[in-house]
């Protein structure tokens, strides 16, 4: 393919944050929007499997590999569209990007809305695929369009928020993972590849409101309350590491693909099973979200539940799988199913894995 660079194929235990998954068929690199489409567009018409891939932090392949193409998006440009004191500051970022270089400029040019999603790993372009969130915040928010190149229609368009249906770790583009509205299957990536994710971004030196109990005690701040943008990036980066969610190759906690599972939406009949004591917020619609976490570690399973592995969960925080060292993907799906069993037995509530999983299933 013109321009693209056919590069030696690794295993996918290299370029994954759980550092497990076995090799690929083919390989390539895309340093240019052309290239990333000419790889996925080829591979389609050859009707070879594709997986598009960023900085590997939301995924869980197997052991056997990929038997298609993985492309890389190693693009990473970041363009400053407007940036007025009435306007705000509208940015455009390659989907390839690391998305905590983003946040890093970000709260450095006073682009106010996304400081409290520091130091999640991954890249830009997965970021509206999963409405990314922490602490708070979520990039919808601050979301104003998203650039694909449609699978199905072979073309590149512009998406605006509006047209993302964007929820809780959900969006249009992460639902399109499964089949479109004709019935056609994708995966593992899904119909619409995300080229570059437009922000509009308030000006402003302090943050968003702080929305999040933990980050306003962190900060000795009132909820609601704003606080300096730069502070607001520390006290997450000391919150997500003291629950081992900041990447760090001398600890294992780390090697991890964040939370493995997302928090429960119920409807109002299968929350009122819960017990009296779990937690319980509002979403929308007469639905209620509990705690994965909360769950898990109720279920019976404590931090560093498989220790001495080789797969585990966290020591500092239950919602993390982790690879100790030597693991293989399925030593993690064994421990995953192990969870989610627990869970069920226990509660009545089915656990959905966040990763995107690749040649496995729980």
């Amino acid at each position: 393919m013109p321009g693209a660079r056919l590069a030696a194929v690794p295993l996918l235990a290299d370029l994954t944050t759980l550092r497990v998954g076995g090799p690929c068929a083919r390989f390539v690199e895309a340093a240019s929007e052309a290239e990333l489409v000419a790889a996925v567009a080829e591979a389609d018409a050859a009707h070879e499997p594709v997986l598009v891939l960023g900085g590997g932090s939301n995924l869980l392949v197997a052991d056997a590999g990929f038997d298609g193409v993985v492309v890389r998006d190693v693009r990473t440009a970041t363009r400053v569209e407007d940036a007025s004191a009435c306007a705000g500051a509208s940015v455009v970022v390659s989907a390839g990007a690391p998305w905590d270089d983003v946040v890093v400029r970000a709260v450095a040019e006073g682009w106010s809305g996304i400081e409290a999603l520091s130091g999640i790993p991954g890249s830009t372009g997965a970021t509206p695929v999963q409405n990314v969130g922490a602490y708070g915040q979520e990039v919808g928010d601050v979301l104003a369009t998203v650039r694909v190149y449609d699978r199905a229609l072979r073309r590149v368009r512009m998406l605006a928020v509006g047209d993302l249906r964007l929820g809780y770790r959900s969006s249009l583009l992460k639902r399109s993972l499964v089949a479109d509205d004709d019935g056609v299957t994708w995966g593992p990536t899904p119909r619409w590849v995300v080229l570059e994710v437009g922000f509009q971004f308030r000006l402003a030196d302090l943050s968003g409101p702080v929305r999040y109990a933990e980050l306003a005690r962190a900060l000795d701040v009132e909820l609601g309350a704003r606080a300096p943008a730069a502070e607001v990036r520390e006290a997450v980066l000391a919150l997500r590491r003291g629950k081992g969610m900041v990447l760090d190759g001398a600890d294992h906690d780390t090697w991890s693909a964040g939370s493995f599972f997302t928090n429960p939406v119920l409807d109002a009949d299968a929350a009122a099973l819960l017990p009296e004591r779990a937690p319980r917020f509002d979403a929308g619609s007469g639905r209620v979200k509990t705690s994965a976490a909360w769950l898990i570690s109720h279920a019976g399973f404590d931090r560093g539940h498989g220790l001495p592995g080789p797969a585990a969960l966290s020591t500092k925080h239950v919602l993390a799988l982790t690879n100790r060292g030597g693991a293989k993907t399925a030593d993690l799906v064994r421990l995953a199913r192990e969870v989610r069993s627990g869970v069920e037995s226990s509660f009545g509530v089915v656990l959905e894995p966040e990763p995107v999983l690749v040649g496995v299933s729980l």
